[in-house]
C-alpha cells in the first residue's frame, strides 16, 4: 500500500506518520495478496478535536473510515478498528452470496469522482456549492446497503439490477432501511 497522508492545522511528523502507517498496514492480512491501491490519510484538528479519515479505494470495495476523538493515536486506533470492521462484513457477505449463488458473484464498489465546483447558482435562494459525479454501478439493493454502510452516508444511488432503474436506499430516523423506485 501506497501512503498519502495529509495534515490541516496539524504537523504531520515522522512519528505520527510511522504509527499510522504501522497501524493502516495491519489491514493486509486481510487479503491474499498485498493490495497495490493508495491509501489516502486526511489528519485535522479543530478545537481541539483531532480527525482521521481514512480512504481506501480498490477493485471492488471502497473503504472509509472517519473518527474524531481527543487523542489522535485513540482515532487511529478506532479507525483501524472501523475498517477491519468494514472488511469482515464484506468477506462475510462476499462468501454468503458464493453458497448461496453457487458461484461466486461479482459485487460492484462505487468509485466515487469528487469535482469541485465552484459556479454561481443564478438563484440567490439556492445555492450549489459542490457537485458530485459517479458510475452507477448494477447491484441489488442489498449490496446498496453494504455499499452506503461502507462509505458512512446516509443514502446511496445506484442501478437497480433487479428493475433496470435508478433506485435509491438510505437509512431511516428508526435505524431501518427505506428504498426509492420511480414509477413507470
Amino acid at each position: 500500500m501506497k501512503f498519502n497522508i495529509r495534515g490541516e492545522n496539524i504537523e504531520v511528523t515522522d512519528a505520527i506518520r510511522e504509527y499510522v502507517e504501522k497501524k493502516i498496514s495491519k489491514l493486509e492480512r486481510y487479503f491474499d495478496s498485498t493490495p497495490t491501491s493508495d491509501v489516502h490519510v486526511n489528519l485535522s484538528v479543530y478545537n481541539d478535536e483531532q480527525r482521521i479519515e481514512v480512504t481506501i479505494p480498490m477493485t471492488n470495495l471502497l473503504l472509509r473510515g472517519e473518527v474524531r476523538h481527543d487523542d489522535l493515536y485513540a482515532a487511529t486506533d478506532l479507525v483501524v478498528d472501523k475498517l477491519e470492521r468494514q472488511v469482515r462484513k464484506y468477506k462475510t457477505k462476499i462468501n454468503r452470496k458464493s453458497r448461496q449463488n453457487g458461484s461466486p458473484k461479482h459485487v460492484f464498489a462505487e468509485m466515487e469522482k469528487e469535482i469541485a465546483n465552484n459556479q454561481e447558482d443564478t438563484s440567490d435562494d439556492f445555492e450549489i456549492v459542490r457537485t458530485k459525479r459517479f458510475d452507477l454501478k448494477p447491484m441489488d439493493s442489498e449490496e446498496a446497503i453494504l455499499q452506503m454502510d461502507m462509505l458512512g452516508h446516509t443514502f446511496f444511488v445506484f442501478n437497480n439490477v433487479e428493475s433496470g432503474e435508478t433506485s435509491v436506499v438510505y437509512r431511516r430516523k428508526d435505524g431501518k432501511y427505506g428504498l426509492i423506485e420511480p414509477t413507470i
